[in-house]
């Protein structure tokens, strides 16, 4: 997906107070020396940095990617719902909402959204961990597209957030894979909404966003919440809350499939 790069375009970047951003174009390696000393102000360790650096390189498959990627959607939204809406995503999510009814009824009264919802993104953002969660190399991503000078100061802080993952040990190195624009896990965060928005929900000390549910379900419900979430309130299109998930996706498109999603695991969104 390329969704929450939607949510990264309205976040304050790492760097927006920053005086010096590394520069991106030109020499790659050099780049990156400067993405460390930048990283080090930030409190990642010169180890975490250098083992996330060895032999880096830039990606071509990304950068060609990026520059065809247009972050809007051509069809409508009875086009794609069709496409996504259906019967067995349905039955599988209706299942999984019984298997994990206590914990989502633990999330949904400590922030609020609805279990619907909650099963209606872990949907369709990867089949509920299921489907592709992305097999990229997130270091590798960041930094190729961090390099490119369209949005590098947007793909820096994305950058500098992914190393803080390492360096927190949430992840290790080998198991931070994503997708096209760097995010992560069951419900595709950006690095920087990992570690804004991220929340321990099984108690492990770390949290993991490609293989802990309950840490997955929890940090979803906890970015709407802290976006102005409405406990109990409408979430139908021209609502405040269908307004408050602009910051999942700003697609209106995609915000109503969610809903209509929802409403087929019998949420009544009016």
């Amino acid at each position: 997906m390329k969704k929450h790069l939607a949510v990264a375009l309205l976040l304050t970047s790492l760097f927006a107070s920053s005086a010096q951003a590394a520069k991106c174009g030109g020499d790659f390696n050099g780049f990156l020396q400067q993405m460390g000393g930048e990283a080090r102000a930030a409190g990642v360790s010169s180890q975490v940095i250098s083992q996330a650096f060895a032999g880096l390189s830039i990606d071509p498959e990304v950068l060609a990617f990026d520059k065809r990627q247009r972050y809007t959607f051509r069809k409508s939204f009875e086009e794609y719902a069709r496409t996504r809406v259906i019967p067995a995503r349905i039955k599988r999510a209706t299942a999984l909402m019984q298997k994990h009814a206590q914990l989502l009824s633990r999330i949904e009264r400590q922030f609020g959204v609805p279990k619907e919802i909650l099963m209606a993104v872990w949907t369709l953002e990867t089949d509920n961990g299921g489907g592709d969660m992305g097999k990229l190399p997130v270091v590798r991503t960041l930094a190729t597209l961090a390099h490119d000078c369209r949005r590098t100061e947007l793909f820096q802080g994305e950058l500098i957030a992914a190393l803080q993952i390492l360096n927190r040990g949430d992840l290790p190195l080998s198991d931070l894979k994503g997708a096209f624009a760097g995010e992560i896990g069951q419900t595709q965060f950006l690095p920087s909404s990992y570690i804004k928005y991220g929340v321990d929900y099984d108690g492990n000390g770390h949290v993991d966003l490609r293989h802990s549910v309950p840490d997955v379900l929890a940090s979803t419900a906890n970015l709407l919440r802290v976006n102005g979430w409405r406990t109990g309130q409408r979430f139908a299109e021209g609502s405040e809350n269908f307004q408050v998930m602009r910051e999942w996706n700003r697609s209106e498109i995609y915000r109503k499939t969610i809903v209509l999603f929802a409403e087929k695991l019998g949420a009544n969104p009016n």
